[in-house]
């Protein structure tokens, strides 16, 4: 009888101590049993509390101000197009006004001078309307610029440096990375050649800084800007020179939006962007 009290003492206190890690386990497959959910560890949970948010990449200080201009102009053309409907509503009117007055006109109820007023409002009411259109396409010229140019920057920033001596050219530009130290107070060399050479002062548009560089932040501080095609007899006689003395330039062959209002020549480094 001892003996089975003592075996079954036993059992009792095995089958207590068991108890909560059957729970436990219990719990755990109910968890892991619910669709779509995965059971977490302890361990997991820890780590994923200790993952830190990715850290988004800094705008500078160009990208921001371009999409600030690029928001503005869509706005100002959301604007000019709600403009623009009321304009038209305004020509349906002066429409409807003319037909009455035409044949008003007609009936010999009014004069000329009336019939002419009243012509004189629907030009005047659908020329209101071109010059919205006008304006609203302008706003997209500028937007499509805006973009242009900060593509070209990317494709630029992108591009691997050009070794001394080296030559690129495109349909758009030949850029020239000219070995010599090139300074500003050398520029009369440039000049004395193309006067001896064609008997007339070198045409140069921009000498240094100009206020297109600014508008553009664009540093031009140690470079100048020559009307001359770089396809033409002068523009190939000056590059000739260029490269015969080691000097850098870009020689662009139309506008670049942001970059070049149209063809010229650059003598010096490329300018950065600011």
């Amino acid at each position: 009888m001892r003996k089975w009290l003592a075996t079954t003492g036993l059992v009792t206190v095995l089958l207590v101590a068991s108890a909560p890690v059957r729970a436990q386990e219990s719990s755990s497959s109910k968890v892991a049993k619910v669709p779509g959910v995965t059971p977490k560890t302890t361990t997991q949970s820890s780590r994923t509390s200790q993952k830190k948010p990715a850290s988004k990449k800094p705008v500078d200080e160009l990208t921001r101000l371009r999409e600030e201009y690029i928001n503005a102009v869509k706005d100002y053309k959301a604007n000019l197009e709600k403009l623009k409907a009321s304009y038209e509503k305004s020509v349906t009117k002066a429409e409807d006004e003319l037909a009455k007055s035409q044949q008003l006109f007609e009936a010999g109820l009014i004069s000329r001078q009336k019939l002419e007023a009243s012509e004189a409002e629907v030009a005047q009411a659908k020329g209101l309307v071109a010059d919205v259109e006008t304006k609203m396409k302008t706003a997209d010229s500028q937007i499509a610029d805006t973009l242009l140019e900060a593509e070209a920057d990317a494709k630029i920033a992108r591009s691997r440096p050009l070794r001394r001596g080296a030559l690129v050219s495109n349909t758009a530009m030949i850029r020239y990375n000219g070995g010599a130290v090139w300074a500003l107070s050398d520029a009369w060399k440039v000049q004395r050649f193309f006067q001896d050479t064609f008997k007339r002062p070198l045409p140069v548009a921009v000498f240094g800084q100009g206020s297109i560089h600014d508008r553009w932040r664009l540093d031009h501080r140690n470079s100048m800007d020559v009307s001359l095609h770089p396809d033409g007899a002068e523009g190939q006689a000056l590059l000739g020179f260029l490269r015969a003395n080691g000097i850098p330039f870009l020689a662009f062959r139309q506008a670049i939006p942001g970059t070049a209002t149209g063809p010229h020549i650059h003598i010096g480094r490329p300018s950065h962007r600011y």
